[in-house]
């Protein structure tokens, strides 16, 4: 799927209210869990090992780290929205996210996003997104919450 060209502010603006888009499925696979653990040294037997997981779970298997989830929204935003014009983008913050659903290993998993506000600060655009991360055949969200981000637009 190609992402949405969203041609600067303008155009951004005109989206508030709407749903800009879903990305592509993406399968959470063993080995990024286990890379994300080494890069947070969060090693708990539920994410890394199999086979515990497979006999002590509650899941059978194991399931991502959280934030490991998380950390996939920059790369999942990309897909859905390139925006144009663009100096530099900051990740502000979050907001009111609750995670809902484990995420189990070759779980494959979306973003859907909707444009819940944009604020002008006197040059700087804020955006507060509200993210749904959706599991393929679960009716549960593994999340939701709002994203904020910052644009800064070339004049």
């Amino acid at each position: 799927m190609e992402p949405r060209i969203i041609n600067g502010l303008e155009e951004f603006q005109s989206l508030v209210g709407q749903e800009i888009g879903v990305s592509d499925y993406l399968t959470i696979t063993q080995e990024q869990i286990n890379q994300f653990a080494d890069a947070t040294l969060d090693h708990q037997w539920i994410h890394t090992n199999p086979d515990r997981a497979r006999e002590e779970s509650p899941f059978k298997t194991t399931i991502a780290h959280g934030y490991l989830t998380l950390s996939l929204l920059p790369y999942l935003w990309d897909q859905i929205a390139d925006v144009r014009k663009v100096k530099m983008l900051v990740n502000y913050g979050i907001e009111d996210f609750k995670f809902n659903q484990p995420v189990k290993v070759n779980d494959q998993v979306r973003i859907r996003i909707f444009m819940d506000s944009l604020t002008n600060l006197r040059g700087t655009i804020k955006t507060r997104m509200k993210v749904t991360m959706e599991i393929l055949g679960n009716p549960k969200p593994a999340y939701s919450g709002y994203i904020i981000f910052l644009y800064h637009f070339n004049d």
